[in-house]
């Protein structure tokens, strides 16, 4: 990449960066005011998705009118050069049943693709302050510091396994450390990212909710990997269809001992 590309792909990343944490602070104007007699305000949380996707769909058509945003069954208009090469992946809560009922962990995430080629992501959770991002095949960031997976070569009883709330239901485990339900995929992913977990498992995804942790995994070296140990490639989730499979994201030298961990229930 040419340094005048590379300008302008930092100029774009920081306009990211901008939107994400402006969309973060509207989302705090609604942030755990669900009602309390319910355990899911559907409709606290259909309004907080149309205000911060208006908010989004706003800056993005007034600075870059000719770039596309995502939509489920995403039609592939094949190579371009002109300003619809790029296309923006918003996903505007993740962490849904946390946002309403005023847990902290949730986020939002924005990923841009240049032909469907990854060029960076970006995860904020507006409660925490906590920011992270990446360019694509370059390093990850979380508040201006590199991060990098965890270099334990060993699992063990301080090991940290990162789980879907209804893993119990598919699995039984015999992983020796930690293992906890936080909530956020996209948190969970990050964590690996940082260091702070050996590894996460997937489940129910989609591609808005992984196009931009996703980059940051991979910057900071960790992979997501198919049960079967074959990598997972989320282009195939273009479409819009949802990814049922359990997916693992580790490291490479973490996979194999994750994965052993993991019996499934017939």
């Amino acid at each position: 990449m040419n340094s005048a590309k590379e300008k302008g792909v930092r100029e774009l990343e920081n306009f990211a960066i901008e939107i994400i944490q402006g969309a973060g602070k509207e989302a705090l104007a609604l942030y755990g005011k669900g009602a309390t007699r319910m355990k899911f305000d559907e409709g606290l949380v259909t309004e907080a998705e149309l205000r911060l996707n208006d908010y989004f769909q706003n800056h993005i058509q007034a600075e870059f009118p000719e770039h596309r945003i995502f939509r489920n069954n995403q039609e592939h208009e094949g190579y371009s050069h002109e300003g619809k090469r790029y296309l923006w992946v918003y996903d505007p809560l993740d962490g849904v049943a946390n946002f309403q009922a005023g847990i902290p962990i949730w986020g939002l995430s924005l990923a841009l693709l240049e032909n469907f080629w990854p060029i960076f992501g970006v995860f904020h959770m507006p409660v925490t302050g906590d920011l992270f991002h990446a360019q694509a095949g370059k390093k990850a960031f979380h508040a201006g510091e590199e991060i990098r997976v965890s270099l334990q070569e060993e699992l063990d009883d301080e090991s940290l396994l990162l789980i879907p709330s209804r893993f119990h239901h598919h699995f039984r485990s015999t992983f020796p450390g930690k293992m906890r339900v936080l909530g956020s995929n996209s948190a969970h992913l990050c964590y690996v990212a940082m260091g702070r977990a050996e590894a996460a498992v997937l489940s129910n995804e989609s591609y808005q909710g992984l196009a931009a942790a996703r980059v940051i995994v991979e910057a900071a070296g960790a992979k997501i990997y198919r049960l079967d140990g074959k990598e997972f490639f989320l282009n195939e989730y273009l479409n819009g269809e949802r990814i049922t499979d359990h997916l693992v994201v580790s490291s490479p030298d973490a996979f194999p001992q994750v994965r052993e961990c993991l019996h499934r229930l017939s």
